[in-house]
C-alpha cells in the first residue's frame, strides 16, 4: 500500500468519525491568581463542532485518491 491510498483510508476513517460524532469537548484550564502557595484557576469546558460539511468533504477526498489509477511508469 503506497502512501496515497493511506492518506485516502485515514481521510475516510477522519470523515466517517466526524459525521458520526458531530464534534468533540476539551477543558481549558487558564491560572488567574497565585497567592503565596494558593493557587487559583479557572477551568472552561469547550466543545468544538464539526461541521458536516467537512466531514463529506474528507470521505469525498479520500475516494477520490483511492479512485486515482496509480501512474507509475
Amino acid at each position: 500500500m503506497n502512501s496515497v491510498k493511506g492518506i485516502a483510508i485515514v481521510l475516510i476513517a477522519a470523515g466517517v468519525l466526524a459525521l458520526a460524532v458531530g464534534g468533540f469537548s476539551y477543558t481549558r484550564e487558564t491560572h488567574e491568581a497565585h497567592i503565596g502557595s494558593l493557587d487559583l484557576s479557572v477551568k472552561d469546558k469547550e466543545h468544538v463542532n464539526v461541521p458536516v460539511w467537512a466531514g463529506i468533504a474528507a470521505i469525498v477526498i479520500g475516494a477520490g485518491f483511492l479512485l486515482v489509477p496509480n501512474n507509475k511508469s
